[in-house]
């Protein structure tokens, strides 16, 4: 897997997006380590996917 982008290279809509899965997985840890956040993670890498194009694309 490629490096992840820098946090400064994340827009502010993908920070706060990124922010509030992160909210959300911390939460769904909280009721036992049995719980999936593998759909939280999977949408947390398609904004670093999203970033990695911006940046490589030179915009």
């Amino acid at each position: 897997m490629a490096d992840r982008p820098a946090w400064s290279d994340f827009t502010a809509g993908e920070k706060a997006r990124v922010a509030a899965l992160t909210a959300r997985m911390a939460k769904r840890g909280l009721a036992g380590p049995g719980v999936d956040v593998s759909d939280l993670k999977r949408k947390v890498e398609r904004i670093e996917d999203q970033a990695r194009k911006r940046i490589a694309g030179g915009k």
